[in-house]
């Protein structure tokens, strides 16, 4: 069994910054807007909390975070059948998070039945022998609790959030939907329509969403990362209840699944319900996956997307390597001074490209963002986005970027940046964690990577590590032609008599 602590509660950081600046913090914090789970990108990011709270007194938490630790158990185990059970106590509030992940996503598919892993989420909703479709939500919710998924390119999700005394009934619900969920293929039919109306409603109707999806496909070549997790609109009508049931047995067995558990609970208690309700299920092999390696680019690819729109837009995808693990090899030193050299470039207000890009007599865009994508399963991308000014055209919003990126390459990054997107971070992973949701998240995606429980610990460590010169070197390195797809949305007359789609009744998320 594995047993490790976590973060300082962010009781002692508020009183800390209270000590500070209490004006200031109140101020940022009541400014704060959370992401929604599945944005796309569709348009420049908005920044997340750690790029968006108060900097100067963030500097202070660098030395908190290290030197006022209190003890919080992560344990560990596997039961016999191969399942992977994590369990974060704490204490504050009596409510608990219970997450099921599995570890398939839309990289899983095969091609044909793209959108089949998020399909699949919808349809474990429907019910199985003594749970009748729709009675899951409705008895999560007469527990006084909420539910949800989510299905990503690397992972399926399912989570409860209920008062801790309740733990037991959706485990027990949980399990039996993960080894029984069955359907009447009207009920197959019926959602997915649900589904490819979520597909209209997000990528049809959305121009940025539509690029983002041509991109993808454009850069990646072998990676099943090419495929939309929502799927082509081909495959969608094509798929069958056939196709969502064989893929149901072959990823959902014991051995690829983690159940996580954060809140107001007890390890043996957990661990105990655990073997009740997950260990007697049949343990099943994982099938094996076959490497799909991405060959080298060799010259720059470029993408001219047309779509009814009010303004122009480009995207650069930079192919990077990502963060496999936390040990010193050079790919995974590179990734993390890649995402520091996001945050140089767009990591809070007034950075290197906002400053350079959208302000002054140079300006050229409205708006503009870079994100680097660090973890994944598949290969990841360094991303460039702008939205040309008035006057100005995606060419020399691209050339710009570009531009700022050479800028650090050739002469570096100043240590007060350093030391800026540095602390941010320390305070986002900080603030991030006081959640029990957002604790059972982070560890439950650490899993599905194939992280070690203290992972968020040692990357705050890794990033803190990160230098200038790194920073300086991967400007050099990674952002040449040969790594470089460009796609651009040449807006087309809009449609003024089209109705704007809602939400289809059923969607879950």
């Amino acid at each position: 069994m594995k047993r490790l602590t976590s973060p300082v509660p962010m009781r002692l950081i508020y009183q800390y910054f209270f000590c500070f600046s209490l004006r200031a913090v109140v101020t940022s914090w009541a400014q704060l807007s959370v992401r929604p789970r599945l944005q796309g990108p569709s348009s420049p990011r908005p920044r997340a909390v750690w790029q968006r709270l108060p900097w100067y007194g963030l500097l202070l938490l660098g030395g908190l975070t290290a030197h006022a630790q209190t003890p919080s158990p992560v344990e560990q185990f596997t039961l016999a059948n191969g399942l992977t059970v994590i369990v974060k106590p704490d204490r504050r509030a009596p409510t608990a998070v219970h997450m099921l992940w599995v570890r398939v996503g839309a990289m899983d598919e095969v091609n044909g039945t793209s959108g089949v892993a998020h399909v699949l989420e919808h349809m474990m909703f429907k019910g199985t022998a003594t749970v009748p479709a729709g009675a899951f939500s409705r008895r999560v919710a007469a527990l006084g609790g909420r539910e949800n998924a989510f299905t990503t390119k690397d992972y399926t999700g399912f989570y409860q959030q209920i008062p801790a005394a309740r733990l037991e009934e959706v485990m027990k619900l949980e399990a039996d939907r993960f080894a029984h969920n069955q359907w009447p293929d009207g009920e197959f039919k019926k959602e997915l329509e649900v589904v490819k109306e979520e597909r209209r409603l997000r990528t049809e109707d959305n121009p940025r969403a539509l690029l983002h999806e041509a991109l993808n496909a454009a850069v990646f070549v072998a990676s099943p990362y090419r495929r939309p997790v929502v799927g082509w609109m081909s495959d969608l009508e094509a798929l069958t209840s056939a196709d969502a049931r064989a893929f149901y047995r072959r990823w959902y067995v014991p051995a690829n699944a983690a159940v996580v558990v954060a809140g107001d609970v007890d390890v043996a208690q957990v661990h105990r319900l655990a073997e009740k309700y997950y260990g007697v299920l049949p343990a099943r092999a994982v099938p094996e996956r076959k490497p799909q390696q991405e060959p080298e680019q060799v010259g720059l690819k470029r993408l001219a997307f047309k779509a009814p729109a009010e303004q122009a837009y480009v995207s650069l995808a930079f192919k990077v390597p990502s963060l496999k693990s936390l040990d010193e090899k050079k790919e995974n030193a590179d990734a993390l001074a890649l995402t520091v050299l996001a945050a140089v470039l767009d990591g809070y207000s007034g950075a290197r490209l906002e400053r350079a890009l959208t302000q002054g007599e140079g300006r050229v865009a409205d708006s503009v963002g870079a994100d680097n994508g660090l973890r994944g399963r598949g290969p990841q991308l360094f991303s460039l986005v702008g939205v040309p000014s008035n006057g100005k055209t995606a060419e020399q919003v691209e050339l710009a970027l570009r531009a700022q990126v050479a800028r650090v390459a050739r002469d570096g990054v100043l240590e007060a940046e350093l030391a800026r997107v540095k602390t941010q971070w320390v305070a986002s992973e900080v603030y991030k964690l006081d959640s029990v949701f957002n604790q059972a998240q982070e560890l439950g995606s650490n899993w599905v990577q194939g992280l070690p429980l203290n992972a968020d610990a040692l990357l705050i460590e890794r990033l803190r590590a990160v230098t200038a010169e790194q920073v300086k070197d991967v400007a050099q390195r990674y952002f040449g032609d040969d790594q470089l797809t460009v796609a651009v949305l040449l807006p087309q007359p809009l449609d003024k008599t089209r109705i704007r789609r809602t939400p289809p009744a059923g969607a879950r998320h």
